[in-house]
C-alpha cells in the first residue's frame, strides 16, 4: 500500500471517529435577513433542539458535510437547513424544520469565509441562531466548529452566554480549534506549556478576551474537544498545537480543574479523549 493510500485510509478513519462521537454526543439530546421557512404543521419550538455546523477558515459548509450525513445515517435526523451568512451579516435560508424531526441540523455558511474578525463572525452566528429563534421559537440549541468556526462560537458565546432571552446553548463540538494562537502567524511548536492546573503559560490577545468564559460559560453546557497530533514532533496538527486547542479546557472549567469520568482510544491521527464535567480534552 502506497503511503498516499495510507494516508487516505488515516483520513477517512478519523472523520469515521469523530462523526461517531458527534452521533453520540448530539443523538442523546433528545438575526437580520428574513428567517427560514416553516413547515406547513405548526411546530412547538421547545422541543427542537437544532445543531448548528460552523465550517473553518476559507472553507464552506461542504466541508462539514460527512459528519452531517453521518448523522442522517444514524438517524439523529434527517433534515438539514442551510444558513448562508453574507458579509452584510443577511442570512438567506435553504430547508426548513419538518414535524416530528426534533434534531434538525443547520449547516452554516459563512459567505466571506476569510474573515478574521472574530467579533464579526460571532455576530453571524447571532443573526441564524435569533433567525431560528424567530421562526421556529426555539430555546435550545447546540453547535459544531471546526478550526476558525470554533472562534465563531466562543466569541459569540462571549457576548451572548448570559442573554436569557436567546436560546441556551446545550452542547458544543470543538474540532481543531486555535484558541491560543494559530502556527506560522503568532505561534511555533512547542513554544508553550500549560501548569499543572491546566492554565496557558503564554495567552495571545484573543485568547485573553476569551478568559471571561470562566464566568460566563453556560453551567448546563457540555463540550467535546477534539484535536488532531501528526506526531512529526511538533505536537500539532499542522496549525495549531495540542496545547494550544487544550487551553479550550481552562476558561471551560469554572474552577481550573478538570474531572475525568470516561475515555476513547488513540488514532493515528486524534489524541485519546477524556470526559470532564463540562468538557473533553483529546
Amino acid at each position: 500500500m502506497t503511503g498516499t493510500m495510507l494516508r487516505r485510509l488515516r483520513t477517512r478513519q478519523v472523520w469515521l471517529e469523530i462523526s461517531l462521537l458527534l452521533v453520540l454526543l448530539l443523538g442523546g439530546c433528545a438575526a437580520r435577513g428574513t428567517g427560514p421557512q416553516a413547515s406547513s404543521s405548526k411546530l412547538d419550538g421547545a422541543k427542537y433542539v437544532p445543531t448548528l455546523f460552523f465550517h473553518g477558515y476559507g472553507s464552506s459548509a461542504n466541508a462539514e458535510m460527512p459528519m452531517i450525513r453521518a448523522a442522517q445515517r444514524a438517524g439523529v435526523t434527517q433534515t438539514v437547513v442551510h444558513a448562508t451568512v453574507a458579509k452584510d451579516g443577511h442570512v438567506s435560508w435553504r430547508g426548513r424544520f419538518k414535524a416530528g424531526d426534533e434534531h434538525p441540523i443547520v449547516a452554516v455558511q459563512f459567505t466571506a469565509n476569510r474573515e478574521g474578525d472574530y467579533q464579526v463572525t460571532a455576530g453571524w452566528a447571532k443573526n441564524v441562531i435569533t433567525g431560528l429563534q424567530q421562526t421556529y421559537h426555539i430555546t435550545r440549541f447546540n453547535m459544531v466548529g471546526h478550526s476558525m468556526g470554533n472562534m465563531a462560537m466562543v466569541f459569540y458565546l462571549l457576548k451572548n452566554a448570559r442573554n436569557t432571552h436567546l436560546p441556551q446553548l446545550q452542547r458544543q463540538v470543538d474540532i481543531a480549534g486555535h484558541f491560543n494562537g494559530i502556527l506560522g502567524i503568532n505561534d511555533r511548536p512547542n513554544r508553550m506549556t500549560l501548569t499543572a492546573a491546566g492554565k496557558p503559560t503564554k495567552l495571545d490577545r484573543d485568547y485573553q478576551q476569551l478568559l471571561a468564559l470562566r464566568q460566563r460559560y453556560p453551567r448546563q453546557a457540555r463540550v467535546l474537544n477534539i484535536y488532531g497530533d501528526l506526531n512529526n514532533g511538533t505536537h500539532s496538527d499542522g496549525s495549531a498545537t495540542r496545547r494550544r486547542n487544550r487551553c479550550a479546557t481552562w476558561w471551560l472549567d469554572g474552577h481550573g480543574r478538570i474531572r475525568n469520568d470516561a475515555s476513547w482510544g488513540q488514532t493515528p491521527s486524534t489524541a485519546s479523549c477524556t470526559t470532564t464535567r463540562r468538557s473533553t480534552a483529546c
